[in-house]
């Protein structure tokens, strides 16, 4: 049931971002007189489809492949490469009759679509679902919790949050962010001396191999959801809303706490205490070989010590959320392309199923959402034929130069491009498939 919940939640968003995708071309065609003739969510490949219908010059339908999604805009050189078409002498309402600067906003138009719709979905899950937050003030009255990698940096239980590459933030979330992971320097006093601690730029390639966060705080932990079918949590009872507060004799402060004192009974069963309804409650639960009990965690942090998202500050914080995505996912692409992070690390559809979950949570759906949109932006800037990026590329050159790419180069391109598409993809999937099979 999880897996499908996980599959209907990424054709939702990938239906939701590929129709706004397809309206940004739409919507810059129409403007600029020329004729679309079709848009369509999902591909239909091989003239097969769901659903269509005829408005005006335009056919509107679904394809039956979850893949992506298209406008036919008449006169340019896609992936439909109908040769017939481009034989034909220039017709007004045509892409190719027009300005190069006027085809450049047509293919930049849903580029700017889905950085708006990012930055849109990001204020939504602040201010509609997550509402409000922990500021580093809160924290500080405990300090933190070090995880296993900040351990090993040199950070420790107690340590309080000073600044982040020089910058001072109110937020708790912003020390654990893109910015964090990707290397820098993070302050913190410690005992009324401030230690200025370096954090490498492969810290996120660390953390992808630790149990926990880099740093937490004082924080009880829940269950989210009832427990995994087959799992120790399950098989003890332990349900959705048990507060686990002990595990043997270790007190229970957060959830780096819970990963870091579970590892120390790997393959065993342990006395976890919960606390449900009011009461405290016993249970022996098996831990598994790498540490876990099997279920999903709902994390409170200083549940009554919030402080509340302003629309400003949702806006704000949303803007620099957007940014960051954006960034820090351009800075991992450099960094593959340097051989610093492996080609595996990219994932297809079927990974990104997975980041959403198996239960429909709201919050989380728009926050992945918001993830995706923004990374098929910067996706579909790369200048490689085929994508947005590679008609941009081309249609930059025209305006340099002042006359277009000749068609034969463009047709060529249009084919190495979709080549290249079509062979990451299937490897992605494939990578993806057989790390499914492994865990």
């Amino acid at each position: 049931m999880s897996g499908l919940i996980m599959a209907g939640q990424l054709i939702l968003a990938l239906a939701i971002l590929v129709t706004f995708h397809e309206l940004g071309h739409f919507m810059a065609a129409r403007a600029f007189g020329i004729r679309v003739e079709k848009f369509y969510l999902f591909f239909d490949a091989w003239g097969k489809k769901l659903f269509s219908f005829k408005k005006g010059d335009t056919e509107y339908g679904i394809g039956w492949l979850p893949l992506g999604g298209y406008v036919k805009i008449s006169g340019m050189i896609d992936e439909s490469v109908d040769k017939e078409q481009m034989k034909q002498p220039a017709k007004p309402w045509e892409f190719r009759s027009k300005p190069a600067w006027q085809r450049f906003i047509v293919m930049i138009g849903g580029i700017v679509m889905n950085l708006i719709l990012g930055f849109l979905f990001y204020v939504l899950v602040l201010k509609g679902y997550e509402k409000d937050f922990v500021t580093v003030d809160t924290i500080n009255q405990d300090g933190i919790v070090a995880g296993e990698v900040a351990r090993e940096l040199g950070f420790r239980d107690g340590d309080k949050l000073v600044s982040l590459n020089g910058k001072k933030y109110e937020r708790f979330t912003d020390y654990i962010s893109y910015e964090a992971i990707f290397g820098g320097e993070l302050v913190v006093e410690r005992e009324g001396e401030k230690h200025a601690i370096i954090i490498p730029d492969n810290m996120f390639r660390m953390l992808g191999k630790s149990k926990g966060l880099f740093i937490d705080c004082v924080s009880a932990v829940s269950l989210r959801e009832d427990p995994q079918d087959g799992s120790g949590a399950a098989a003890a009872g332990l349900l959705k809303g048990d507060v686990i507060t002990a595990v043997d004799s270790f007190q229970i402060k957060s959830f780096t706490h819970l990963t870091k004192t579970l590892l120390k009974f790997k393959t065993s069963t342990v006395d976890v205490t919960i606390q449900r309804d009011g009461q405290q409650q016993i249970l022996p639960v098996a831990v598994s070989e790498d540490g876990k009990l099997g279920f999903r965690p709902q994390i409170d942090r200083y549940k009554d010590q919030r402080k509340s998202y302003t629309l400003t500050s949702a806006i704000d914080y949303a803007f620099k959320e957007s940014w960051e995505a954006v960034y820090y996912n351009a800075l991992g692409l450099v960094k593959m392309a340097k051989g610093q992070v492996p080609a595996k690390e990219v994932k297809s559809v079927i990974g990104m199923a997975t980041f959403f979950g198996g239960t429909w949570d709201w919050g989380w759906f728009w926050r992945m959402t918001a993830m995706i949109s923004l990374a098929l932006a910067l996706m579909n800037a790369l200048p490689i034929p085929a994508l947005d990026g590679g008609h941009m590329m081309f249609l930059t050159y025209e305006m340099i130069v002042g006359k277009p790419a000749p068609e034969k180069v463009l047709l060529a391109a249009q084919y190495v491009g979709m080549a290249i598409l079509l062979t990451v993809m299937a490897l992605t999937m494939g990578n993806d498939i057989w790390q499914l099979i492994n865990k």
